[in-house]
Parts: C-alpha cells; structure tokens; sequence
C-alpha cells in the first residue's frame, strides 16, 4: 500500500502531496521536513529507496522534481518506481512535457490524474489510455459547466 505521496522540487518546496494514510497536520509537516531533507541530501548514484519509520520510501528525480512514495517494508520497489514513472508519463502526455509550473498552476489537474491511478494507496488503472479518456472527459465537462455558468451570468446581467 502507498501510504502517500510528495512531489518536491530541488529547493525542497512541496509541489503536491497525497496523504492515503491518516496523519495529522503537524505529523505531516514533520514527514514532509523529515524527508524532503534525506532526499535531497542523496548523491544522484544512490539507489532511490531509502527505509524509513519500519515503512520505505522510493524517490525518482524527473528533470527539477522528486517524486516520491511510501510504502509498506513488504511491497514491491521496482513495481513503485513504475508506478511513478507511469505518473510522470500521464502527466507529460496531458500538459506535453510537464514542468514545475505546470503543477503549480494547473494542480487540480494533477491531482485528478494521481486520483485516477491510484484509489486508496492502490494502484486503480493501469491503462495510459483509459487515464487520458477519463481525464479528457472529465475536462469537457468543466468546460461545459463553464459555458453554462457565462450563459447563467449573462442572463442575469440581462434581467438587471
């Protein structure tokens, strides 16, 4: 099970996080702390798995940001960098070629495609093209919704 999930860049910001286990706010702010410093601190030929806590975390550097996940001492390293990986390709192939920025302003859509491949801190879906319909999907509806919203305006502007 992925207990939760951190995106940081290189400076050691929070870009995203993910939280599939229960932990308080100050706890969290202490994981957070705790780890952004152990990762960052790693030489680049280390290994991307470090044991923390009785649990793991497995990290992986993409370009200016850490994407990194924790998981049970028992569960499978490699299947959580794929996992990763697998997040970092959804999220290049929606804003073609994610950057920090991307993240920053558009997060709402990050999280949706995470929640969307994992529930529950399990993997949900596999499929890169059943993510992209959902996530195309679920665009057309806010764009829709955003049309209406305009049209309800400009009718109240009218009745004014």
């Amino acid at each position: 099970m992925i207990h939760f999930v951190i995106l940081n860049n290189r400076q050691g910001k929070v870009r995203l996080t993910k939280w599939y286990s229960t932990y308080s706010q100050k706890e969290r702010s202490k994981v957070i702390r705790e780890l952004t410093g152990i990762i960052l601190s790693r030489g680049p030929k280390l290994c991307n798995f470090v044991e923390w806590r009785g649990l793991k975390v497995v990290y992986k550097r993409y370009a200016g940001l850490y994407f990194s996940m924790c998981i049970d001492q028992d569960d499978n390293e490699l299947e959580t960098l794929d996992i990763i990986h697998h997040y970092v390709e959804m999220l290049d192939r929606y804003f073609l070629n994610v950057c920090e920025l991307d993240l920053i302003y558009n997060f709402h859509k990050a999280y949706y495609i995470l929640d969307e491949l994992l529930l529950a801190g399990e993997l949900q879906e596999s499929s890169r093209r059943t993510i992209a319909r959902l996530v195309a999907a679920q665009d057309s509806l806010v764009e829709t919704a955003r049309e209406q919203a305009s049209l309800l305006g400009d009718l109240v502007k009218q009745a004014m």
